[in-house]
C-alpha cells in the first residue's frame, strides 16, 4: 500500500507541474495569436490514451510519462514536423512572430514553474506554519556516522557554525557543509571549541551520505520486537538506558557500539523503570542487533521551534523560501559538473523522485515537494541545451541581439542533438537507479 500511495503522490505531482507548465508556453501563443496544433500530458508517440480536439488544438493524454508537450504551429520541436516547414510561413505561425514574442512564448513555462513554486511556499506556510529543531537546541550534541567520525567529529558535539555562520535549522547543517565553497565546522566539545575542516577528498563520500550526524538523543525504549533478544532478556518500553556492564552510558549511539564489541556475548544492561535501576542479562547475537527500538520523537528531548504566519507574512517569506531553493539547486548542479564528487553518481530517475514521497498520504509533505519539484522543472528546463525550453531561448537572445536568425537547418539539427543527449541523461539516471535497488 505504500509503494502505492508514493506512485500517486508522483503522478499528480507530476501532472500537475507538466500541465501548468504546457500552459505557460500555450496562453502566451495563446496572446500572440499563435496556433496550438496540440497539448498533452506526457507524450503519445504511435497512440494516444485519451484525446479530443476543440477548436484548433488537439487535447489528449499520451501513455508515456516523460513530460508534456504542446506543438505550435511552425516551430521546429521534438515533432519535427518537416512538411509543414516546408511550407510558406502563415501569420498564425511561430516563425512569423517577432523574436521578443518568440520568447516569451518559450520562457513562459519557466515563468510558471517558478511562480507556481514560490505561489505554493506562500500557500504552505499559511496553511500549515513552520516548524524546525533550531540547531542550538541539541543539548546532548549530535551523534556520528562513520565517516562524521573519520572527518574528525565526535559523538555529542555541538554545533556552532558552518563556514563562520550560526546554522539557526538543523536539517540545513549538512545543506550547508556541502553546498558552500568553504567546509569550516565550528563545534563546541566539551569545553573547548574546535574548528573541523572538510577537505575536497571527502567530498565524493559526501555526496552520496550528506546526513553524516543527527541529533544526539537519550535511550529510551519505544518498542520491543517479539522473538528477539531484547524480548527474552525483558526489556519493557520505557526503559532508560542507564549502563551496559557497569559502564555508565545514557545515549543510544553509545548502545548501539556496546552491543557490536560484545558481539556472542552476554552483557548486563541497566534501565531505570519506575525510577528504580534493573539488570537485564542479553545474549548478542552476531548481528550485534537485539531486536529493540528507542524513542525517535525530537519533541521528547529537545524544544521544537514553530512559526505560524499571516497572509500578508506569507507572502514574503513564501519567496525567500523559493529564492533559496533556487539557489540551493543551482549549487547542488554545479556539484555535478566537477568529477571529484563524483555527484553524476547520485543522478536518479524516476523511482529516486517517487522515493522522495511520503509512504502515507500528507497534504504539507506533499505540496512542498511540489514545490520543490517545480524549481527544478524550471532549472533543467532552462538549461541551454537544444530541445530544451532554454535551448530555443538561447537561440532567440542571439537572434535578437544579432539581428540573425539561425537557419532552420541548423535547429533541427540541434534538435537532434538535444534530444539524444536528453534521451542518454534519461537512460543514465534510471539506470542508476536501477542499479542502486541491487546494492
Amino acid at each position: 500500500m505504500e509503494i502505492l500511495v508514493k506512485i500517486g503522490q508522483f503522478f499528480l505531482s507530476l501532472s500537475i507541474l507538466v500541465i501548468l507548465h504546457e500552459m505557460g508556453h500555450f496562453a502566451f501563443a495563446k496572446l500572440f495569436k499563435t496556433r496550438v496544433e496540440k497539448f498533452y500530458l506526457f507524450f503519445d508517440p504511435w497512440f494516444s490514451l485519451f484525446k479530443f480536439k476543440h477548436g484548433e488544438t488537439e487535447y489528449g493524454i499520451g501513455w508515456l510519462p516523460l513530460g508534456g508537450y504542446v506543438k505550435i504551429s511552425g516551430m521546429i520541436d521534438e515533432s519535427f514536423d518537416k512538411e509543414q516547414m516546408k511550407q510558406p510561413p502563415q501569420p498564425y505561425e511561430f516563425r512569423s512572430k517577432p523574436a521578443w514574442q518568440r520568447f516569451l512564448i518559450m520562457i513562459a513555462g519557466v515563468l510558471v514553474n517558478v511562480v507556481l513554486a514560490i505561489v505554493i511556499y506562500c500557500a504552505t506556510l499559511y496553511t500549515w506554519g513552520e516548524e524546525y529543531l533550531p540547531t542550538r537546541n541539541l543539548k546532548y550534541g549530535v551523534s556520528c556516522d562513520s565517516l562524521a567520525l573519520k572527518i574528525g567529529f565526535q559523538n555529542g558535539d555541538k554545533i556552532l557554525s558552518v563556514s563562520g555562520r550560526e546554522v539557526e535549522n538543523f536539517q540545513m547543517v549538512a545543506h550547508d557543509i556541502l553546498l558552500n565553497d568553504d567546509r569550516t565546522v565550528e563545534v563546541l566539545r566539551g569545553n573547548d571549541t574546535l574548528k573541523i575542516a572538510i577537505g575536497e577528498e571527502t567530498l565524493a563520500s559526501l555526496v552520496k551520505n550528506p546526513m553524516i550526524f543527527i541529533p544526539r538523543i537519550p535511550f529510551i525504549v519505544d518498542a520491543v520486537k517479539p522473538n528477539e533478544p531484547a524480548q527474552a532478556a525483558g526489556f519493557m518500553k520505557g526503559d532508560k538506558l542507564l549502563a551496559v556492564n557497569n559502564t555508565s552510558m545514557q545515549f543510544f549511539d553509545e548502545f548501539r557500539q556496546a552491543m557490536q564489541e560484545n558481539k556472542l556475548k552476554t552483557v548486563t544492561v541497566t534501565v531505570e523503570r519506575e525510577g528504580q535501576p534493573v539488570n537485564l542479562e542479553v545474549s548478542v547475537p552476531e548481528t550485534g542487533i537485539i531486536g529493540i527500538a528507542p524513542v525517535s520523537d525530537l519533541t521528547k528531548f529537545f524544544e521544537i521551534s514553530r512559526k505560524d504566519y499571516t497572509l500578508l507574512q506569507s507572502v514574503p517569506a513564501g519567496i525567500a523560501r523559493g529564492t533559496a531553493t533556487i539557489k540551493s539547486y543551482l549549487k547542488q548542479l554545479k556539484l555535478i559538473f566537477k568529477p571529484e564528487t563524483k555527484a553524476y553518481e547520485s543522478l536518479g530517475g524516476f523511482i529516486s523522485i517517487g522515493k522522495i514521497f511520503p509512504g502515507t498520504w500528507d497534504w504539507q509533505a506533499f505540496w512542498n515537494l511540489t514545490a520543490f519539484l517545480s524549481i527544478i522543472l524550471a532549472i533543467m528546463n532552462i538549461l541551454p541545451i537544444p530541445a530544451l525550453d532554454g535551448g530555443h531561448v538561447l537561440f532567440l537572445l542571439y537572434e535578437m541581439v544579432s539581428g540573425r536568425k539561425p537557419s532552420d537547418k541548423f535547429l533541427e539539427y540541434a534538435q537532434i542533438i538535444g534530444i539524444t543527449l536528453l534521451l542518454l541523461l534519461i537512460v543514465y539516471a534510471n539506470a542508476n537507479d536501477i542499479v542502486k535497488l541491487f546494492r
